[in-house]
């Protein structure tokens, strides 16, 4: 990222001259511009110094080292944290499937968030340069309409009909300096805060798929009751276990007899 940043200004140092009059065609809309692609750059590089903090959390985990303190937990690997929160040195752990595909589920999320506001950001400056440039033709109808009805051809004196002309056609040029000096600075911005982002994506995949390689690889993983009844038995395993159909076919029985009792009593009763 910082080598293709590098890139870009030695080709915007060598167009130095043309960039500057394209700037100063509309300094205040371009300024604007310029300012959300810096805010925009920023970003994206904060989205890639914060895998370092979690980084680090990791190696700590894994070689129990008293640099970093477990106790200040990661941002995007507090789900993680959290399920280990019992552990000082993790070379192996026990955890569920589901729980281990709930984890890897929640940080993915949070580094899709992360990358929300510089999606915005290009989208943004498409729209800048998109705006930039109909105001800028909006301003050239408007003078030339101002040019056409100036002109007064009826007096003869065409020296002075085309001075006018030519004094009047500065408005409509300008209008059009504006409009295609946002569209350069606007689309330009866009593609340069669109490749940054591609680059702090792959790095958040990398980090991604590293992070779900070692947890697949240290990770014990436990099955998981698939009834209610299992569960039970998993959490008292000293109790001896009861069949609930071998119960329910009792209570049937039970209820038949019952059923014949009440019925014999009511034929000897009439």
């Amino acid at each position: 990222m910082v080598i293709f940043l590098a890139i870009v200004g030695g080709v915007c140092s060598l167009l130095y001259q043309p960039l500057k009059g394209a700037f100063m065609a509309n300094w205040v809309f371009n300024a604007l511009i310029l300012a959300v692609l810096l805010v925009g750059v920023l970003i994206t590089f904060r989205q890639v110094l914060i895998l370092r903090p979690e980084l680090e959390w990791i190696k700590v985990f894994r070689t129990g080292q008293t640099g970093l303190s477990l106790k200040r937990e990661p941002r995007l690997l507090k789900p993680l944290a959290k399920n280990l929160d019992s552990h000082v040195k993790h070379d192996r752990f026990s955890m569920s499937a589901l729980s281990l595909r709930t984890v890897l589920d929640g940080i993915r999320s949070r580094l899709d968030e992360s990358r929300e506001i510089s999606r915005y950001m290009i989208g943004l400056l498409v729209f800048l340069g998109l705006l930039g440039t109909f105001w800028g033709l909006l301003g050239t109808i408007d003078a030339v309409g101002r040019v056409i009805m100036g002109l007064d051809v009826g007096q003869g004196d065409f020296n002075q009909v085309f001075a006018d002309l030519k004094a009047g056609l500065l408005k409509p040029l300008a209008g059009m300096g504006t409009a295609f000096s946002s569209s350069l600075f606007g689309l330009g911005g866009s593609l340069v805060l669109g490749f940054l982002d591609i680059q702090a994506g792959h790095a958040q995949n990398r980090f991604y798929d590293g992070l779900e390689e070692w947890l697949s690889g240290v990770t014990h993983l436990i099955d998981e009751p698939d009834s209610i009844e299992e569960a039970a038995m998993a959490a008292r395993p000293d109790e001896p276990h009861v069949d609930m159909s071998d119960l329910i076919a009792e209570l049937q029985k039970e209820n038949r007899a019952l059923r014949e009792r009440l019925s014999g009593q009511t034929r000897a009763d009439d």
